[in-house]
């Protein structure tokens, strides 16, 4: 048996599922999630469907379900079912979470074999936080109308490139080699077809690095762009800088409200966004791309002002780290836009896995190896490529590490509260440390930040519209 404590304040077992349970005269015990439980012996429930019907998929979370081998097992072309839907089933049974019980729907259940390798199983109860633990032959009873099949990947098996930047350039040209079927080596320059950087972003990235830039060759920049210029103003005027007065001018925004080192980085952010468009297609339940920018990029504000004044990065930068975070998502989409969708419906069924195992199994490659490379080919910043390509490393401590630790930490303690996607991960007291803030700084950070959420929306709308 899996020994964890309960402490009195676990929430209980939600009464539909204590009655569906005994009504089938099945032993369980109730276990508190723990994110130490092994992987192995913990169920993942799916609810799929297509023109046929829904289905019930479970596997055990050291897999990653792999759709293309479901397909060839069922014949069907399954995909997860729309969010309204199971919301409202959850909502039925009063459940917070799809428990793994065959019996609670009245769709066929599909389960992988290796559901019954271990001699104890770990089911979500419908109740965030606390797992039900089935002896296995307990288990295999619930499953005597529902059918086996082999169509899950073992995470172990799948290695995503975290640390080895050195070979992205190879990988991310096998890729596109396989995905294109293209057998003569071209240079991944030619093979990728980029569209090439806005005049406007290009000009900003010169006065990035000119260190005699002026507030007026920022203004002049900017107001050759109408857009821009309009945005500038309005993110200015937004209640989230609460600024004295009317903004009139790009030069009144910069001066008073922003700043230069902001509003280059912002304008930067903006143009890049512009280079590439957001796909139609994305995943069910995940927050929309700009708005995960923008709450990444202002936590990432306030963790860098949480820092002590002798150790910070240089702001701006560490802002628009935030903002581009996730630019290697874009790129996916563009340049392999039917594995796009393969990609995203794989990500509403693996749930319970980071992306880079996802990408890495259907492409070879991650958005983090691909972002970063477009970024070092845009000649931007090097501090920037090391934040995209190691965001997900808690444990980086190479060239920049200030840039990838602060986007590692803003995109997990923004995970903590339901924005982003994938599962939550812990924060090391080690990445704390490395950059010199205490957890709490760090919650007090994110929760000043949610408390301008709306604003913050309404500031991430300014950059869908175009």
């Amino acid at each position: 048996m899996i020994e964890v404590a309960l402490d009195t304040a676990t929430p209980q077992v939600p009464s539909v599922i204590r009655l569906l349970l005994d009504k089938l005269g099945v032993a369980y015990r109730e276990v508190a999630d723990h994110p130490q439980l092994p992987p192995e012996t913990r169920l993942q429930a799916v609810l799929l469907d297509d023109s046929v019907g829904a289905l019930m998929v479970l596997f055990p979370q050291n897999q990653l379900l792999d759709l293309n081998r479901l397909t060839e097992l069922t014949g069907r072309k399954l995909a997860a079912v729309p969010l309204e839907r199971l919301q409202h089933m959850l909502d039925k049974h009063g459940l917070k979470v799809l428990p793994g019980i065959p019996a609670l729907t009245s769709s066929p259940c599909l389960y992988d074999e290796s559901v019954l390798k271990p001699s104890a199983l770990l089911v979500q109860s419908g109740e965030a936080g606390l797992l039900l633990e089935f002896e296995r032959d307990d288990f295999r009873k619930m499953l005597s109308k529902a059918s086996a099949g082999q169509f899950g990947e073992l995470l172990s098996q799948i290695q995503p490139n975290l640390d080895r930047p050195a070979d992205d350039r190879e990988e991310i040209t096998q890729a596109v080699q396989a995905f294109t079927a293209r057998r003569i080596q071209q240079r991944l320059e030619s093979t990728i077809e980029i569209p090439p950087l806005a005049e406007t972003a290009q000009k900003i990235i010169k006065l990035r690095v000119d260190p005699n830039a002026t507030i007026d060759d920022i203004t002049g920049v900017v107001e050759t762009d109408p857009a821009l210029a309009a945005q500038v103003v309005s993110w200015a005027a937004s209640p989230y800088y609460a600024s004295p007065g009317k903004i009139r001018s790009v030069e009144d925004a910069i001066v008073r409200v922003l700043g230069f080192d902001l509003v280059i980085n912002l304008a930067l952010g903006l143009a890049l966004g512009k280079t590439l468009s957001l796909p139609k297609d994305h995943p069910q339940h995940t927050t929309p791309y700009w708005q995960q920018s923008i709450y990444t990029a202002a936590v990432i504000e306030g963790l860098t002002r949480a820092m002590p004044r002798a150790e910070r990065p240089e702001a701006g930068l560490t802002y628009l780290a935030g903002l581009l975070h996730n630019f290697g998502y874009l790129l996916l989409a563009h340049v392999f836009p039917p594995h796009f969708s393969l990609i995203c419906r794989h990500l509403e069924v693996n749930p319970h896995v980071c992306h880079s195992y996802v990408e890495q199994h259907l492409l070879g490659i991650s958005r983090e190896q691909i972002g970063a490379w477009l970024m070092r080919f845009w000649d931007m910043p090097d501090e920037l490529a090391t934040a995209l390509r190691f965001q997900n490393d808690p444990y980086y401590a190479g060239d920049h590490a200030p840039f990838a630790n602060l986007v590692c930490l803003s995109v997990r303690l923004l995970r903590a509260r339901g924005i982003g996607s994938g599962p939550d991960e812990a924060i090391p007291d080690e990445l704390l440390e490395r950059l010199n803030i205490s957890r709490e700084k760090a919650e007090d950070v994110v929760n000043k930040v949610l408390e301008a959420e709306v604003m913050l929306r309404e500031l991430a709308s300014q950059f869908t519209q175009h």
